[in-house]
Formats: structure tokens, sequence, C-alpha cells
């Protein structure tokens, strides 16, 4: 098919409300889950508002779908901007070029269709882009049929919307005009985009806006350079799961009850992104609730789909069969009709099919007919009319209703016939030795997929196992004497995989395998860890960090927030955790004794498109210019998003400067604040930094106090700073001088004005500068001195405990004598047997304030000396801002 202009009068008069009639008409009610089947719901009424961001088609993304969504659930919303569908068309903040042409990518039955339909009926009740005159939508399904039709674009106008040959109109340039083409990936038409005369390249009708929907490994088929702008449609996230729910279930308790009951189960919660399993999942429950029997509500996905399963059936029964309610649901007919479709759901499957003709149908023994009966599981896609000799085309519902009948298919030949379909081989029937084997293929096969296509099928297989499952499927299961016994042995098996993989990422399905198989001991391992607050003093196995993976993955709320020293402030607890460093929006790793290693495994998260990560702190640590080197790599490619880098103490010198430089030149839209403070980052680097000129440039804030050479030291030395002591604070004993640097003990009171943040009776003072991160001081002493830190809310009035440095929670001192050293804090004294030295009255202070420690050492008198003797360390969680002060002559 190509498409060509074609000249004619130009009228648009009594098409203007014969159309809008029309189009509302077709868009104003939808069929939820099943196309033309079931009970129509008003679209106004049942629309639940989609979550839709900006994406990118530049790559072909070759993910199982479940993966995708796995990957998606995991992003914090914050870190995106959405749109609206009325705003589908309009310009980003940071984009000035109007949008022509528009592609919508997202995997099948996120809404996608619907989202079309929402905007066409907007547009033809005139609630939403007054300034269209035409909306044409297409799908390419109907589109198929044309492929040996030679039709100029107007003629392909007239063919669908008849209304526009009756009115007379047979060009369009005049006009504000919207093509929409849905499910690009469903296209039988070979698209030629250097050959073939476009709608995409502006060439055809430049005015018109072109609306392109399809599922992510399609999205790569049209040229970049013929896109605008790239929209992905997330679904639901999960305040619009809620409000699907409340919608669906006008009495707010039972909606509250459900939609508490599937935020437990997580594997349910997550695939309720996607509308077409809230519906299938309302389907369910609303069966499961109205039963007799009132059975438990189904917590994995393989119960979900068996009871979906069995309502379909029912009710084709009922309706098509007119059998009782109180009948079998297994009959002759009904198990000729599961078996077939399962067939030909595993067999395609395996061959990457998702769309079959009425041949297919024939070849695998399906009557026509009796599929319709069974048109919640399988069902015709096609659109009748139009004129042309059309063959008619089927799907399944949904991608995992295919995935699950494949399952079924080869679960239920085997338990009747002993045919091991996955390995072409006939086994003996239940022996458990043997029979165990066909699984263990079953998981070894996902494991080997490197998309993950056999992922969801893998799940339903091993769930099918379970014998609380394989009780639903009475009538369609043989009878046997024997029961399958093979859960322990599968969940040792899967247990051993996780243990082995070298990747925590890719043991997530093998998790949700456990699940299905109601075995939950790892993640319970990990969970009471957690619960008692000592993961990070544990040595974990390569399985039990599998498990912590998974768990902060399926948290219900988002990883926004993601702390190393929590879990483990190691190199290998970064890299065994690296996936939740990709899922969280802010990841701290400073002061975790990471080095250059680590910045090689943070480079595929840098370069990943489906990574969240927007802030990156990996302050003092020792990743020098060869770690830099290696993080820039990731910084100049254009998927990396991130905003906030922290660089502070990490022996950085001009070199690594240098790096990194270069790769924001690269990619310069996107990093706003740098800080690379306690580093020798150089003249040249930082003049590169900061001396930008180029339009794209985003850096705002660029951090580099307290650099020099000096910073390149190992110790806590490379940490040194100056401070100046605050005379608001001073008692009126206190004598400060030394430009506010030194301070001695006087019998006179100074006059120092009145001020709210005086100690009015003990001899202290604090410093002015309040200190998060590292920091290194020393203090020269005599007499009887408390040197410390202190928040700033430390009491000044009076002499009680509340005003004393060391004697509250809110400081942390150590009292320096000729006789020795004690260390004070609460009010609790601990005693130093370090004797001070006879000729040195020196000592340093080292606060790691991330890390929660006070560090006092003693000092040689030689200045010039590096030697330190350690004296005492504090430890806690520090929750505001320290200040260094001093308290003379006290205790």
């Amino acid at each position: 098919m190509y498409m060509r202009g074609m000249p004619g009068k130009t009228t648009k008069t009594s098409y203007d409300s014969t159309s809008d009639s029309n189009m509302k008409e077709q868009f104003k009610c939808i069929f939820e889950g099943i196309a033309k089947a079931g009970n129509p719901a008003f679209l106004n009424q049942s629309y639940t508002e989609l979550y839709i961001t900006e994406g990118e088609c530049k790559e072909v993304s070759i993910q199982h779908e479940v993966r995708q969504i796995e990957a998606t659930s995991w992003k914090a919303a914050s870190s995106e901007t959405t749109i609206r569908c009325e705003d589908i068309f309009r310009p980003l903040p940071e984009r000035r070029e109007p949008v022509r042409t528009l592609v919508t990518k997202g995997v099948a039955g996120i809404g996608k269709t619907v989202l079309t339909q929402k905007f066409t009926l907007d547009w033809a009740e005139d609630k939403a882009n007054h300034n269209i005159q035409f909306v044409f939508p297409f799908a390419f399904r109907e589109l198929n049929f044309l492929k040996d039709k030679n039709l100029s674009l107007v003629e392909l106008v007239h063919h669908f919307f008849t209304e526009t040959k009756e009115a007379g109109i047979c060009r369009f340039e005049e006009f504000q005009v919207v093509f929409i083409f849905d499910g690009l990936d469903e296209c039988r038409l070979p698209l030629d985009f250097n050959n073939t005369e476009i709608l995409t390249d502006g060439k055809l009708l430049p005015s018109a806006r072109l609306w392109i929907t399809t599922r992510p490994a399609a999205a790569s088929q049209i040229p970049p350079e013929c896109v605008d702008m790239v929209t992905e449609v997330r679904g639901f996230n999960d305040t619009q799961k809620e409000e699907y729910f409340k919608k669906r279930y006008r009495d707010e308790e039972q909606s509250s009850r459900i939609i508490s009951y599937i935020e437990k189960a997580r594997s349910l919660h997550i695939m309720c992104q996607i509308p077409v399993f809230c519906w299938i999942t309302a389907t369910v429950l609303d069966h499961v609730q109205k039963s007799r029997e009132k059975a438990e509500l189904p917590s994995t996905l393989t119960e979900m789909y068996i009871h979906y399963l069995l309502v379909q059936t029912k009710q084709g029964n009922v309706k098509y069969h007119r059998r009782a309610e109180t009948d079998p649901i297994w009959n002759s007919e009904t198990k000729k009709t599961i078996l077939a479709l399962g067939k030909l759901a595993f067999e395609q499957l395996e061959k990457g099919n998702l769309i079959f003709y009425e041949g297919d149908l024939k070849e695998y023994g399906i009557d026509i007919k009796a599929a319709s009966v069974n048109s919640g599981l399988f069902t015709e896609i096609s659109k009748e009319g139009h004129g042309f000799n059309q063959e008619r085309v089927f799907s399944f519902v949904h991608l995992s209703i295919q995935e699950f009948l494949a399952a079924l298919h080869v679960f239920v030949i085997f338990m009747n016939t002993g045919v091991d379909l996955l390995r072409k081989r006939k086994l003996p029937l239940h022996r458990d030795s043997i029979v165990k084997y066909l699984f263990y293929t079953a998981v070894d096969k996902a494991l080997q997929s490197p998309n993950g296509h056999l992922d969801l099928f893998v799940r339903f297989f091993l769930g099918l196992t379970l014998e609380t499952n394989q009780s639903l499927l009475r009538g369609l299961l043989k009878k046997t004497e024997s029961k399958l016994q093979v859960k322990e042995k599968l969940v040792q098996y899967i247990k051993g995989k996780i243990r082995d993989s070298p990747s925590p990422e890719r043991s997530i399905n093998l998790f949700h395998c456990l699940n299905e198989l109601n075995d939950h001991s790892l993640v319970e391992e990990i969970q009471e860890y957690l619960r008692s607050g000592s993961v990070s003093e544990v040595k974990l196995s390569p399985s039990q960090w599998s498990a912590l993976v998974f768990i902060l993955l399926s948290a219900q709320k988002d990883v926004d927030v993601f702390d190393l020293k929590k879990f483990s402030a190691s190199e290998e607890g970064l890299l065994r955790l690296l996936p939740v460093v990709k899922a969280s929006k802010t990841s701290l790793l400073s002061g975790c004794n990471l080095t250059w290693r680590s910045c090689e495994a943070l480079v595929s998260v840098l370069t990943s498109k489906n990574s969240n990560l927007r802030e990156l702190d990996m302050s003092n640590n020792d990743l020098q210019d060869t770690g830099l080197m290696l993080l820039s790599s990731g910084l100049k490619n254009s998927h990396c998003r991130l905003e906030r880098l922290r660089l502070s103490g990490c022996q950085i010198t001009e070199k690594g400067g240098d790096f990194l430089a270069l790769a924001l030149e690269s990619n310069p839209s996107h990093l706003r604040e740098l800080d690379l403070s306690f580093n020798h980052p150089g003249i040249s680097g930082v003049k590169l930094l900061s001396g930008q000129k180029d339009s794209r440039w985003k850096l705002e804030t660029l951090k580099i106090d307290h650099c020099g050479k000096c910073r390149l030291k190992s110790s806590p030395l490379r940490y040194f700073c100056e401070f100046t002591l605050d005379s608001n604070t001073a008692n009126k004993n206190l004598l400060l001088s030394e430009d506010n640097r030194g301070v001695m003990v006087v019998k006179e009171k100074q006059p120092y004005p009145d001020h709210p943040e005086r100690f009015d009776s003990w001899k202290q003072l604090l410093c002015s500068e309040g200190l998060t991160g590292r920091h290194y001081w020393e203090v020269q002493w005599k007499g009887r001195v408390s040197i410390g830190v202190t928040y700033r809310g430390i009491k000044r009035q009076g002499d009680s405990d509340d005003c004393c440095i060391g004697w509250n929670d809110q400081s942390w001192s150590l009292l320096c004598t000729a006789q020795g050293f004690t260390a004070w804090h609460n009010n609790t004294p601990t005693d130093i047997d370090t004797p001070p030295p006879t000729d040195s009255k020196r000592v340093a202070v080292y606060l790691d304030w991330s890390a929660g420690t006070v560090s006092f050492y003693c000092l040689p008198s030689i200045v010039s000396s590096l030697k330190l003797t350690h004296l005492y360390t504090f430890h806690c969680t520090f929750t505001e801002p320290l200040y260094p002060v001093f308290g003379l002559a006290t205790h």
C-alpha cells in the first residue's frame, strides 16, 4: 500500500455534525478486557487515567513484557514528568518545537488503544483539542487487509470514513488533522521508510499530526529522525490502581478490602499495573465472592488464572450451551476446546506468534463457533465491514492468557499421557525421581532465555504442580492413584539456581517461582534480619543477597532513597545490590569502602535506559582517577539522566577532573550539581567544568571548597579544616584571640553583648560552622579542657547538666587533663588508658557524620609528624549538623 495526495475541492460543511455523532457513537463504550464481547461500559464513566511519561524509541526492547512491567514498577513516580491524555501532543516544558509525529509505546494490555479512544471521544465531545478539525483513527490490524490495494491518502480516508466522501472533502491541507495509527506491532504491511511516500517524513501532508501506538519491540521500525516525541504508557500507578477498583466497586468497604488484598499479594500487585489484568482480577474476585464454596481469594498468579479459566468456561456453558449453574464445568466439549486452545498457545508461543488466522484454527481442530464461546480467553480481533474480503483474525485476550494455557497444555498432556513436550519424550507416569527433570528443564529453559520470554510460562507451569491447584482442575486432569509430589525437590532446585546465579537481578523470576510454589523461607530469613536491624552485621550467602534484592524491589513503596550502609558498607554489598541502585532515585554510597571496581559496576546503571537513578553520592571512597575515568564513561552516555553527583574526598586529581569535563561535554543536558570538595581537581579541570558556554550545559552548582594537594592523603588528614570560634556563644569569662581561633579563661567578664545563644554559666563556646560529611581538625590545649561536638540545640542558660558538653544526649566530648583523657556522652564517662604525652598537648578530632562516628586522636609534639594515636571513637546516628565545641576549666 502507498499513499499519495489527491487533488480535489475543499469543503467542510455538513461533515462536522455527522462525523462528531459517529465518533461519539463509536467510542462512547468500551468492551473491557474482551474486544466486542461481554458487557460494554461507558468510556467516560469507566476510564481511569493512565500513567504516561516520555520515552525513547532508539533501542529495540527484547525483554519479556512482564520483565518490562516489573522494571517500571520499581521506578519512583516523582522522578518523571507525566502526561495527560488531552495533552498528548503538547510539547514538554524543555521542548519548544511543536509535536507533529508522536509514537506511544507500551506493553500488551497496558491501555494504548483505550487511550486513543479517549482522546478521540474527548475531541468529538468538544472537551479538548479544540484547534483540531479532523481526527482519523485507524487500526493496523484493519489496514493489514489492504496489503494488495493501491490507495491514495484521500481514498483511504474516504474508505474508512465515508462521511468525508459524502461531504465532498478531498483536500486536508487547510485543516488541523490528526491521523491515529493504533498497533504498529500488528502491522503486516511492508514498511519501507526510504522509498515510499509516508506521512512521517512530513512531505505528504505537512500540516498533519501523526500518532502511532505500538508495543516496545516494534517502536524501532520508525527511524528516529521521523519522530518528534516518544511517550510510554506505563499502565496504572498505585493511585490509579485504587481508582480503578473504586470505580469497579462502588461500595467503599468492598473496594478497600480488595485493594488491601491485592497489595499483600505482590505478584498480583505488580501485574495490576496492566489494566487488562485488573479486569481479570476483578472478574475472578466477583466469582469467588459470589460462589457458594466461599473459597479463599487467590494469592498467586497460577491460582488467579485457574480461577479465571473456570469462570470463563462456566459462563460459556451457561450462556451458550444452556447448562445449569450446578452442572460440572468440564465435559467433552469444554475439554476438547481448552486442550486445543492450549496446544495452539504452546506451539505458537514457541514460534513467537501471538496473532492467528482462520486457517491456524482449522489446523488445530478449533471450531470458530466453539472458540467464540470462550471469548474471555480467545477473541476475534478483526473488524467487520469496510467492503474488502477479510480473513478473520484472532488472538488470546492477553499474552499472559496464552502463556497460562501453554503451561496448562504441557502439564495436562504430561499428567494424562506421560509425554514430556519440553524434551519431546515419554516419561514413566508419577515416578517422581524422573518426573522432576521435566520441571527442572522448564526452569533451565527460562533461565537460558536472554529476554525472559518463558518467565511467566515457568511460573504457571511450576504453580500447577501444587495439589491445591490441581484440585481446581479436577475433571480436566485424569484421576490417578498416586500424587505428584515434587514441590520440595523443586524448591531445593530453585534455591540452588538462586545460589549459583551470578546476578541477583537474574534471580528475581526464580523468587516469583518460589512464590507460585508457596515457599517463602528465603525471603522470611532476610525479613527477620531486617526487622531486627541486624542485616548489616550478618555475612549473607549469595541466596540471601538475592532474597534481599527481591524484598527491596518488591517493597510496596517506591525505592526512592537507597542507603548502602544500612545493609553492608562494602564493595560486595554494592555489587550484590546493584539492581536496587538502578531502581532507586537517590543512592547513598558515601564512606562504604568502595574502589574503582565499584565505578566499573555502576557504569551499567548509568547507561541503562531503565535506570531511575538521579542522585548519586560516592563521597569519601578511594575511587581515584581510575574510578572516575570509568564513571565518566557512564556519565557521557545519552541514557544517563544523573542530576546530582557527589564525589567529595575521593582522591581525584586534575586528570580525573579532565575525564569528568569531557564526559559532561558529551552529555551536558542533565547534571545540575557536582561536588568535588576535598579533592585536587586542578585549575584546568575546574575551568573546563565551570566555563562552558554550551546552551545545553545544565551544571548550576560546582563545589570545589577545601581542595588542594593535601586532600590526596589516605589518612583523615585529607579532611583537614580550620574553623572560627563563634563569639555570640562564648561565655563572658572567655577571651577570644588570633582572629577568633584561640580562646582562654579570664577573671574579668568581657563586654560581649547579650545573646540568646551565649553560655551564661558554663565556660564554653561553639564554632560557627555546622558540619556534616567528613571533617578533621586539630586543637592545642592547656590546663583542663573539653573538646567535642554538639547539636546547635544544646541549652545555654543555667548550670544544669543539659548545658555542659558531654553531660547530655546532645553532645560528645573528650576531657583532656595532665592526668589523662576521659570520653563523655550523656553524662557517662569512659576513662581512656592512653596517658597524655609529656611533651605534647595536641588532640585531633575526626568526624564522619554519615558513618555516625566522632574519633579523637593524640598528636605528637612534632607538627610535621603524621602519626596519630587513637584515643576513643563515639558511635551514634546523627540527625542534624554538629558544631565543634570547647569547654575550659570544666568538670
